[in-house]
């Protein structure tokens, strides 16, 4: 029988009264997944999700009417935000300037109420900078550095495997220790924990020296250029998200793909799979990524 898509319904979450709507709508048509599973993944996988996104201003891809419609980036806490929703004013750029007369007021998301709030909002992918604010919301410098592997067609998942074992072993020549992440669409994420804080200029240049090296050591199949009509068969790696101004998906957060795929962490036992057989891995789906805590732990911060 036909579910009555307007439906709301009072929770108390955290002890926050939050009005919940439209659970019954549907926002992966192909599967049929609707709003309240998504809501209740996100609830499921909060305890794993939220200390990845602590102290971290908040973009946010929504798609109201589910992703076979139109979606839209949102960077500011939207109006009627509630009062108890952390904020933080950052210069545009993300930079550590000391003012600037272009701000932007994120939300910042550190406890399942907001979690669940902005999710509610039909807020499917939360996508994150490489550097965190202070408790008065000071922008601070870069934590971590990410290196993006996006493969052009026809290469695919096998090819980026390839490549991120060659990307975690630069890394570790410089001391670093890559930490891999589906990106739940076409490639791989690496993440490294920095010693200790830069400014994100500095982030960006040591993920583009590895990426420029790479280039010239694997031509055919690696590329650190831009331009799309360069990447064909290759796998760009994009190191420009190190950028204060730019954002990276989280893990363990959902796409707005054909299929509710999450940015999965993985074991490096799984990459090494994927670069020696095309068919040993691919992108998971939520149901999926729960399996996986339960099983693994939080791959992210280290296997149980």
């Amino acid at each position: 029988m036909a579910q009555p898509e307007k439906e709301e319904v009072r929770v108390q979450v955290d002890g926050r009264t939050l009005t919940i709507s439209n659970l019954y709508k549907v926002l992966y048509p192909r599967t049929g997944t609707t709003k309240g599973e998504v809501l209740n993944y996100y609830a499921q996988v909060a305890p794993t999700l939220l200390p990845h996104l602590a102290g971290r201003c908040v973009t946010r891809i929504r798609w109201p009417h589910g992703v076979h419609e139109g979606s839209f980036f949102e960077k500011n806490a939207p109006a009627g935000t509630p009062s108890w929703v952390r904020t933080a004013e950052v210069p545009t750029t993300g930079s550590r300037a000391q003012s600037s007369s272009d701000t932007l007021v994120f939300p910042i998301i550190e406890d399942l109420a907001t979690l669940t709030w902005l999710v509610n909002l039909a807020a499917l992918e939360l996508h994150v900078h490489q550097w965190t604010v202070d408790r008065s919301g000071r922008p601070r410098g870069a934590d971590r550095v990410v290196v993006d592997l996006d493969p052009g067609e026809p290469a695919g998942l096998h090819e980026c495997c390839r490549v991120a074992l060659m990307v975690r072993d630069r890394l570790a020549e410089r001391g670093l220790a890559a930490k891999p992440v589906t990106s739940g669409s076409k490639g791989l994420h690496l993440y490294a924990d920095l010693p200790e804080r830069v400014p994100s200029e500095d982030s960006s240049a040591l993920a583009k020296a590895v990426a420029e090296e790479l280039q010239g050591e694997h031509p055919a199949l690696v590329t650190a250029t831009m331009t799309k009509a360069r990447r064909a068969g290759k796998v760009f790696l994009d190191w420009s998200q190190n950028a204060g101004s730019k954002t990276t998906v989280s893990p363990y957060s959902l796409r707005g793909r054909e299929l509710p795929t999450v940015a999965t962490p993985l074991a490096w036992a799984e990459v090494e799979a994927g670069a020696q057989d095309p068919m040993a891995l691919r992108q998971f789906r939520f149901d999926e990524v729960l399996e996986r805590v339960q099983e693994h732990g939080d791959l992210f911060a280290g296997p149980r």
